[in-house]
C-alpha cells in the first residue's frame, strides 16, 4: 500500500483529500499542527470505511519537526510516496501600505518553505526508488491578482514557479510534481463570508456555481493515480472556468 502525506488535513480541503485518497487505496498520514480532535475524526472516518490512516502532528514549517514527523510516518505506515502540500495559516487581506515583509514571509513559510522541507526529507528515498509524487495546492489568485492580497498571491505564484522548476529537475528520477489551483471553495474558514461576496464570486464563475472540496479531491486522486503517470510540471485549475483567458 502506498503512503500519502496530506498536510493541513484536519479541516477544509485537506479532510476531503485525505478521505478520497484513502478510498483510492492510499494509506494516509493526516497532518495537522494543533487540532487533534478534528484530525482524529478524519482518521476515524477513514478507518470506518476500511481505509488506513494515522495522525501526523507536526508543524510543516519547522525543519526539525518535519524530519521527526516523516520518520514517525515511515515507522507507522512506511515511507511516504506522495506529498500533498495543502497546509496554510491565516490569510489576512489588507491594503498595500499596511502590508509588511513579515506578512509576505508568513505566506512563503507555508507555500514555499514547507513544501521544500518535506520534499528534501523524502527525496533521497524517492531518487533511490525512481518514484514519488508531489501535488501542490495553489490558487487562482496567483493569476487573478486579487487586490489587498499581494502577500498571498505572491506566495502562491512562487509555489507555481517552484512546481515547474522541480518538475523539470526531478523528471529524470521518475518523480512528478504538479499543482492543483482551486477557485474559492467555501470551507470552515469562510463561514462568516458575506452573502454579497459569495454572490459576486458565483456570478463571475462561468459554470455559475461554487465548487466543493470533493472537486479538488478528485483531481488530487487522479494526479496521484496511474492515470497521472505522464503528467508533470502542470497547473490544473479547478475553478469553474474563472481562468479561461
Amino acid at each position: 500500500m502506498k503512503v500519502a502525506l496530506v498536510t493541513g488535513a484536519s479541516r477544509g480541503l485537506g479532510v476531503e483529500m485525505s478521505k478520497a485518497l484513502a478510498r483510492d487505496g492510499w494509506a494516509v498520514a493526516v497532518n495537522y499542527a494543533r487540532d487533534t480532535a478534528n484530525a482524529s475524526a478524519v482518521v476515524s472516518a477513514i478507518k470506518a470505511e476500511g481505509g488506513n490512516a494515522v495522525l501526523a502532528q507536526f508543524d510543516v514549517t519547522d525543519e526539525r519537526l518535519v524530519e521527526t514527523g516523516l520518520a514517525r510516518i515511515t515507522l507507522e505506515l512506511g515511507p511516504v510516496d506522495l506529498i500533498v502540500n495543502n497546509a496554510t495559516g491565516p490569510q489576512p487581506e489588507c491594503p498595500l501600505m499596511e502590508q509588511s515583509w513579515r506578512t509576505y514571509l508568513d505566506q512563503l513559510e507555508f507555500f514555499v518553505k514547507a513544501p521544500l522541507l518535506l520534499l528534501k526529507g523524502c527525496l533521497p528515498d524517492w531518487r533511490a526508488r525512481k518514484s514519488g509524487r508531489v501535488i501542490n495546492i495553489g490558487s487562482e489568485i496567483a493569476e487573478l491578482g486579487n487586490p489587498n492580497f499581494g502577500n498571498y498571491a505572491s506566495a502562491k505564484g512562487a509555489m507555481l514557479s517552484m512546481t515547474r522548476s522541480w518538475a523539470n529537475e526531478l523528471a529524470p528520477d521518475g518523480i512528478t510534481v504538479n499543482l492543483v489551483a482551486p477557485g474559492w471553495i467555501p470551507v470552515e474558514r469562510h463561514a462568516d463570508a458575506p452573502k454579497s461576496a459569495l454572490e459576486w464570486y458565483r456570478e463571475r464563475t462561468p459554470l455559475g456555481h461554487f465548487g466543493t472540496p470533493s472537486d479538488i479531491a478528485a483531481m488530487v486522486v487522479f494526479l496521484a493515480s496511474e492515470g497521472g503517470n505522464f503528467i508533470t510540471g502542470q497547473k490544473i485549475a479547478v475553478n469553474g472556468g474563472r481562468t479561461l483567458l
